[in-house]
Formats: C-alpha cells, sequence, structure tokens
C-alpha cells in the first residue's frame, strides 16, 4: 500500500523534549506531518541522553518517543542559529514546544516574533500549569501534573497514600491533548486564513482524566477518596483483580459486572462459575446488596480463578459477555501475535540499535497508512532539509557548519 498520510505537506517544527511534547510531534509524524526536531549541535534534545543505557547512544526512551521525525541540529544560542529559526518558522504550518516556563521567550521564539513573521502559524505550547496562573514559573514533570491535577488523590488503596499511575498519563494525555487542539486550529486556518496560539498544561488535562471523581464528589457532597481498583463514582462489585494460576507477578484477571438495572452480566458470570445455586441468594440479586458483600463476591470468584490462566478465565467470561481482561504485561503484549498484526505492536529497524520492538500508532485511520519509521540521528536530515525544504545554498550551510550553528 502506497504512503498516504492525512497530514501530509504540513510542516511541524518540533522544540520538544522527553515525553509530553515528544508524543504531540510524534502523533502528527504519524499521521503524515514532516515533523521536524530542532536539536543542539552535538547532544540533541535531552531524551536522547535521559536514562541512558550506553553511552553515546541516544536512550531507548528517546526512540519509543521520535519515531518517523527528521532531525537537524541549530544552536540557538548563537544569532545565526536563531535567525535560522526564523527562516524555517516562513514555511512552517506548527510550532510546538514543551521547555520550561520563560525558556522559549528567552530564546526570542515567543507568539508574537513568530506571528509576525509567518501569520498563519499555529504555535503550541505545553506546560505544567497555566501560563497566567500562581504556578507559571514552577517546572512540572508527569508525576507534578498528576498531583496538580487530583490524579493523586484518587489513586491508591483507601487507607494509603496518594500514589501516581504507573503510565505517564499527565506526560502523553498532554501531548494527545496538544494533537488534538493542533488539528483544531490547523482546521479553524483553513476558513480563517489565520494561525493561533495553543496551550495545554498537565495539570489541566488531569483534572480532565478525573471527571468521573468529580460525579463521585457531586454525590456525596465530599471530596472524592482513593478506592483501590473500585470504580470512583460508585460501588460495583465484582470489580477487582483476581488470582490465577500459576500465580506469578502477573497472574490476574480483572472482571467487572455492570450496575445497570438491565444488565445480565452478574447472573452470566455466576452460571460461568457454576454458582447457579446463588442466582436468587437475597445477598447478591442488586448492585447494592453485592457491594454490601463484596469480600464474599472476591472469594467466590477467587476460588474459580485460581484453578484457571488468565488467559482461560478472560476466554470463558468474555465469551458469556463478563466484562473481563487478563492483567497483561509488557511481555505478554510484546509477543501478542494479533496486536502484532494490527500494527500496535511494531518492530523497527534502527541503524544502530538494531531490532526494537515498540508501541506503533494507536490511532488507525482507513485512508491515512504511514508506516512507522525508527527515530532520527541527531541531526541526520541537515543536508536534505536545509536544502530541499528551506532553500540553503551549499556555500550557506558550509558558513554555518565552520561557525558551529548547526
Amino acid at each position: 500500500m502506497m504512503k498516504q498520510g492525512a497530514l501530509d505537506g504540513v510542516v511541524v517544527l518540533d522544540f520538544t523534549q522527553f515525553e509530553s511534547g515528544t508524543v504531540c510531534t510524534q502523533t502528527l509524524a504519524w499521521l503524515g506531518a514532516t515533523v521536524i526536531k530542532l536539536e543542539k549541535p552535538g547532544t540533541g534534545e535531552q531524551g536522547r541522553g535521559a536514562s541512558r543505557d550506553r553511552p553515546n547512544e541516544d536512550s531507548y526512551g528517546f526512540l519509543i518517543l521520535n519515531n518517523n521525525k527528521k532531525s537537524v541540529t541549530v544552536d540557538v544560542k548563537k544569532r545565526e542559529g536563531r535567525d535560522l529559526v526564523l527562516k524555517m518558522v516562513e514555511k512552517a504550518d506548527v510550532f510546538i514546544e514543551n521547555f520550561s516556563p520563560g525558556v522559549i521567550e528567552r530564546l526570542g521564539f515567543d507568539y508574537e516574533t513568530l506571528r509576525s513573521i509567518n501569520s498563519g502559524i499555529v504555535y503550541a505550547q505545553i506546560k505544567g500549569f497555566g501560563t497566567d496562573g500562581p504556578y507559571a514559573k514552577f517546572p512540572a514533570f508527569d508525576a507534578i501534573g498528576q498531583a496538580a491535577g487530583g490524579v493523586m488523590s484518587i489513586t491508591g488503596e483507601h487507607d494509603g497514600p496518594p500514589m501516581h499511575a504507573g503510565a505517564n498519563i499527565a506526560d502523553s494525555g498532554a501531548g494527545y491533548h496538544c494533537a488534538i487542539a493542533v488539528l483544531g486550529a490547523l482546521y479553524q486556518r483553513t476558513v480563517t486564513g489565520e494561525g493561533q496560539k495553543v496551550e495545554v498544561t498537565m495539570q489541566d488535562v488531569m483534572i480532565n482524566f478525573s471527571r468521573s471523581a468529580w460525579g463521585r464528589q457531586m454525590v456525596t457532597g465530599k471530596e472524592a477518596p482513593r478506592v483501590g481498583n473500585e470504580m470512583p463514582m460508585a460501588g460495583v462489585a465484582p470489580c477487582n483483580v483476581y488470582p490465577c494460576k500459576p500465580g506469578d507477578a502477573n497472574d490476574y484477571v480483572f472482571i467487572y459486572t455492570s450496575r445497570h438495572p438491565g444488565s445480565k452480566q452478574w447472573q452470566n458470570l455466576l452460571k460461568v462459575i457454576g454458582r447457579e445455586d446463588l442466582l436468587e441468594d437475597p445477598r447478591f440479586t442488586t448492585p447494592e446488596s453485592r457491594y454490601e458483600y463484596k469480600e464474599e463476591v472476591d472469594r467466590l470468584i477467587s476460588s474459580w480463578t485460581s484453578q484457571r490462566t488468565k488467559y482461560e478465565a478472560m476466554e470463558v467470561l468474555g465469551n458469556a459477555t463478563v466484562p473481563a481482561s487478563a492483567v497483561l504485561s509488557t511481555t505478554d503484549i510484546s509477543e501478542d501475535l494479533y496486536l502484532r498484526e494490527r500494527g500496535m505492536i511494531v518492530e523497527v529497524d534502527h541503524p544502530i540499535r538494531g531490532k526494537l520492538v515498540m508501541p506503533g500508532n494507536s490511532i488507525k485511520l482507513s485512508a491515512s497508512n504511514v508506516p512507522i519509521e525508527p527515530a532520527p540521528l541527531l541531526g541526520q536530515h541537515n543536508e536534505k532539509l536545509y536544502k530541499e525544504l528551506f532553500e540553503f545554498s551549499e556555500e550557506e550551510l558550509s558558513e554555518l557548519r565552520a561557525k558551529g550553528v548547526i
């Protein structure tokens, strides 16, 4: 199938680092945009060296978050480097950054400056907190966003301390929100002819992710509590992980049945585990009564799941229309044949690291086909992009090299 991306022709200048910004630009690249990482000569963006397992080689974290991008080097602390970026802005559609507060402005790449050069530019920023609020100057990473957005307050056991989620949901969530906002701004530009400024904060995104907990607060009039594996909105049983054989660290199946009055999921579950004798038991006939006797519910289910593997339990329950899933580890997912066929798990050949198995694009479009490519080497596309896209002559590039600008 010929490569055809939904965002073919869109040029993105990528001043992002680590995760939140790189998730945004990687999403745009997977949709077909030409995403150009602007990186410091010699070292590149900080994510290349973060948690590095081998000296002088890009970290796996960088390789997972920067597929399908191009890389050019430019020293923006030099006047010639700054001028070079401003010239690139003339031909760009999108400019994205997630530096610490104030950095991009000190470099001279604030929105008003770029807008004066290209009124159609979509200028996107990802920060920890709102740029006009009391915490505007505060640095932030993923867990900071989770704490400030309320996620940690509802994560963990009810009698334990706040915890952050295992996945970097503030970083990646902000990245995806920003990608959505950029797409909206690009569409609006087709009507107005003008670009605009986009701002996404990790705090805002985490508040958005926690809507169900707000429902709990509306019901009770109190702050939403930590509820472990339970649902934040209301008590449900079963709603837990249940042990499976052979009993390794992730040998569990998560099972949930709906509280909806017309649901037959609980009844189907009882039939699957061979406890039809409990169908009329008053302890279990309503969602409220099941929650009151949730310890007994968990005991009944555990006695059944513990005799099966997590895959066997998931298969039987799913076929009986009972919501259930094996708790899959990163290794389980990496080896899942269906996820490989679907393109969610891909093998990428990197020129230095070799064959890498990693997550692919979670967005599937029927008419946008963009194969997953390896993350770029530092400055890999200097010659091609500076000459072909931005129309610099060899003489100009030689001078910039001599001055250490690129």
